[in-house]
């Protein structure tokens, strides 16, 4: 464990005020539920929106909160309730997404061709159904495992990796229908050899 994960965890397990403890719990996570916000609602406005109702849904709830081991979990099965939620009171506008690097790691630095392999993968992962894309989507920004995504889902263990592993075949077969032929072709001639 490195000094910063031992301070962190020393931050949330109580030895500080609840307020650090809080304050630390934001900065370790807003990224990461910002970013599946952003997945969930395609909309840059509605993901502030949602990350800071389910900031201060956390706050007021905090003491709640037994174990530090699964604050992220816990921020997000109470972001989609606050997804679900909106979604019982309106039906809100999309954006058209062409920013989208908002919802990846950061890309400015990123070579051209690494920035379209972006756009492509963005692009093929709003392409899959919501029932595998949200799993997906929680394995790989969240980095949950199959049964925290089942818990959060509700779902059986076993639903959750298929639907895991269903989802990166689909991704991977759109993702091969929007290779240029010519990449294709040069591939397949590499796995040939």
């Amino acid at each position: 464990m490195s000094s910063k994960e031992s301070n962190d965890s020393t931050v949330l397990s109580g030895a500080a005020s609840k307020r650090q403890r809080y304050e630390a719990l934001v900065k370790d996570y807003y990224q990461d539920i910002y970013r599946y916000a952003y997945w969930i609602s395609k909309s840059r406005a509605l993901a502030q929106d949602l990350t800071q109702e389910t900031f201060m849904r956390a706050w007021r709830a905090f003491d709640s909160l037994q174990s530090p081991g699964a604050a992220k979990a816990w921020l997000f099965t109470i972001l989609r309730r606050e997804n679900a939620r909106l979604y019982e009171r309106f039906q809100p506008e999309f954006d058209d997404i062409e920013d989208y690097e908002s919802a990846l790691p950061d890309t400015r630095h990123a070579e051209p061709d690494r920035l379209m392999e972006n756009h492509l993968l963005y692009k093929a992962m709003l392409r899959l159904e919501p029932e595998y894309r949200e799993p997906l989507l929680m394995q790989v920004i969240g980095g949950f495992s199959g049964e925290e995504i089942a818990a959060m889902l509700n779902l059986n263990n076993n639903t959750v990796m298929t639907r895991l592993f269903r989802a990166r075949n689909k991704l991977r077969a759109l993702l091969d229908d929007t290779l240029p032929a010519k990449e294709q072709d040069g591939e397949q001639d590499d796995h040939a050899t």
